[in-house]
């Protein structure tokens, strides 16, 4: 009997995240027709990916992973908390690189008068960034 590598269960939280993120990104767009600005793009581009290569590296119990997807997870928390400032500080909608289409400071959602489609980005990116760090310390 040969033995195994413990399950990293941290590798599966992150997937799970991810996956959630992503259906949720989807879900706001595709059923209720939120069109994403060019800064919801950016955090597609950099969440998408996560989806599946955590997936995969969950599924090997591949925790060598971390050092590529760290990196866009933590890309991602600032891209968020860079959206969530245009949303939240009139004052930095001037910098804004939005130039055509959906403003990146309109808020499809506010509940609870902080949570918008961003900040839900960046609790996502957080928690990526937070299990795969602690993922680490499971070597």
């Amino acid at each position: 009997m040969t033995s195994r590598e413990p399950t990293n269960y941290f590798l599966y939280f992150a997937w799970i995240t991810a996956m959630i993120a992503t259906l949720g990104s989807l879900y706001f767009s595709e059923v209720k027709g939120f069109v994403p600005c060019e800064m919801c793009w950016y955090q597609r581009i950099l969440m998408y990916p996560l989806a599946l290569i955590l997936g995969i590296a969950a599924y090997h119990n591949d925790s060598r992973i971390k050092k590529y997807v760290l990196p866009l997870s933590i890309i991602g928390a600032v891209t968020s908390l860079y959206h969530y400032s245009l949303q939240k500080l009139p004052s930095l909608v001037t910098a804004s690189p939005c130039s055509e289409g959906v403003p990146c400071n309109m808020q499809y959602i506010n509940w609870f008068g902080f949570v918008t489609i961003p900040f839900l980005a960046l609790v996502a990116f957080c928690l990526i960034s937070v299990f795969l760090i602690l993922a680490r310390k499971g070597e």
